[in-house]
This record gives structure tokens, sequence and C-alpha cells, in this order.
């Protein structure tokens, strides 16, 4: 198990059944979540994709636990930062949070010329809800096994082999520029307007690789059509355990943090925080929430709120070197 998700488990549990159950809770805590006063989670994606999902199988599970409603509400658009904006005008009272992948407080403030909103002073952390790394896939109609079979056959065809991304500035765009230069390749980025159009060009082989989500990647997969040759990770990942880190076939460096987590606005009571944190951290456990968040190529799992400021801002300073490193222009 990871240790970001193993650490503190048993504080973290305790911590939730005296936050839930205990007479002694401070009033904030005692009034959240307010009667008949729904809890909204933004999502910045369309509903029916991966975080969309992950986040209707919370917000069930979340709501049950509260005994309250609890609705996820799809803001897209703007690479989540619609969803992220909204949630940092939101009144600080534990009604509105946002799930957002790490692209959201890590990388766009680097990638994109206008963000409005900072990811450090316009939110509350509250915890860690998954980590699923991107993967590297290709069209299954490549006469390729692994990697280093994939940077021979590009490399003899200079300039005329294609990797898709999620646009230009993205996440997939990041990786897949920095493997180019790492494998010294001569590779043609065609930048797409989302996941969903690249994944089906993928499949469909108007292009020949891409860096995609473990979600989006495991989908196509199923297909047939599309092989996914290894994770861009530290370690394998539960989800795949197959597929080797881009590591283990000799490319280094490719291994940024990705997740997704839940923020609320800035101030809000650390009570409030904290009650959240504890029920947040219970249905992330759930067998089923696990099982589901595996089946999309993720991991579930909580932090303490530190940790995952701490981890926020880690990955913000990674991404900042990679962007560095590749060269890119905010867009």
């Amino acid at each position: 198990m990871n240790p970001l998700f193993r650490a503190r488990r048993a504080g973290i549990v305790l911590a939730g059944l005296a936050l839930l159950l205990g007479p002694a809770l401070p009033a904030a805590a005692q009034d959240f979540p307010v009667k008949g006063k729904p809890l909204r989670i933004v999502v910045g994606f369309t509903a029916g994709g991966g975080t969309d999902a992950q986040a209707r199988i919370v917000a069930q599970k979340l709501g049950e636990l509260l005994g309250t409603s609890v609705i996820v509400d799809n803001k897209p658009g703007a690479s989540t930062m619609l969803a992220a904006s909204e949630v940092a005008r939101a009144a600080p009272d534990g009604h509105t949070l946002l799930y957002a992948p790490s692209s959201t407080m890590a990388q766009n403030p680097h990638t994109l010329s206008q963000v409005p909103y900072d990811p450090f002073k316009d939110f509350t952390p509250i915890t860690m809800g998954g980590r699923g790394p991107l993967v590297l896939s290709m069209n299954a109609g490549l006469p390729v096994a692994n990697v280093r079979e994939l940077v021979a056959y590009v490399k003899a065809r200079p300039g005329t082999v294609s990797y898709a991304s999620f646009g230009a500035g993205t996440s997939s765009h990041i990786y897949g520029e920095a493997f180019v230069q790492k494998t010294g390749l001569d590779a043609v980025h065609i930048p797409y307007k989302g996941g969903s159009d690249a994944a089906k060009d993928l499949i469909g082989g108007r292009v020949q690789y891409m860096f995609d989500s473990a979600s989006s990647a495991v989908i196509a997969a199923g297909t047939g059509k599309v092989k996914i040759l290894a994770v861009a990770a530290p370690a394998r990942i539960a989800a795949l355990p197959e597929v080797p880190t881009l590591a283990e076939e000799g490319v280094a460096g490719l291994d940024l943090p990705s997740w997704l987590g839940f923020y609320g606005p800035a101030r809000m009571p650390a009570p409030v925080v904290a009650k959240l944190n504890a029920a947040l951290a219970q249905v992330l456990a759930l067998p089923a929430v696990r099982d589901f968040y595996r089946n999309g190529g993720y991991e579930a799992g909580a932090t303490t709120p530190a940790e995952f400021a701490d981890i926020t801002r880690a990955t913000y300073e990674r991404w900042g070197d990679m962007v560095r490193q590749v060269g890119l222009a905010k867009q």
C-alpha cells in the first residue's frame, strides 16, 4: 500500500468515530451539515467520465454516512478552472466541495497564463481521494510489444509517428514532450480538445500513442485496440500490476504524482474540516468504493488535511520543475 494512504490511518478512523458520534463536538461541527441544506461536490468534467463517476459513488456513501443529500455538480471547461473558481467563491461552510485532479492545483498555474485562483490561498485541503498516474498507451496495431520497441519504431520513422494529448499545455502534452526529449524521438504532437477525443483517435489508429489517464486507458484497452505499455509512477499500481513503470522500461524521471482530492473554499472552520475529513476517510475505506476506484485504474485512500496540503505543495513544485525542463510556454 502506498505510504501516503497508510500514514495515520488508525488515527483518521478513530478521529472519524469521535467526530461523527461523540457528544462533545465544537458548535461548528455539531451544526454541520445544516439540516435541509445539501452538500455539493463540484467536478470540472462532464457527467459520465471517470472523475465524475468517482465523485458520484463518494457522494452517495457520504450522504448515507452524514444523513444528508450530497449532489455532484458538473462544471466542465477551461481545464477545470471553472469548477475550481466556483468553489473558491463559495461560502466556507463545508457545503460546497471541489473534487479535482492534481493538475487543477499543481499544473495549471505553471502552464496557463490566466488562472483565476491561487491554489494555496483560495482553498482548504480536506483529503486526497485517490491516486492514479498517467499511463503510456499505444494503438495495438503497431508491431511493438514494449516501450523500448516503441522507441525504436518511432526512431526508425522520424517525423511520421504522431502522439495525442488532451490539449496543448495539459499533463498529457507535457509527459509526451518530456518522453520525446528523454528518448531522442522525432514525433508529431496532435493536441485534442479533451481526453475522450484523443482516446477515440488512438483506438481508431489515427494517432499512434499517447499519455492517457489510467481510467481512460483501461476502458480503451478493453476494446482490444489499445495496449497499455507503462505507468508514469514511481511504482507499479494495484489496478495494473502487470504493467511496468517507465523507469523499469529505461525512461527515468517521468513519475510525477497524479491524484484526485477534495478541497473546500479558504477559511473553512477547522471542526468542519475535521468532520469532513473523517467522513471521507471512512467512505474511501469502504470495500465497494475501493473496488470501484481500482476497476478504473486508481487506488482510493485518504490523508489528513495537513498531509494533503503538503502533497499539493510538493506536486506543484515538481510540475514546475518539469514544465521548465520541457521548456513549455504558458498557453
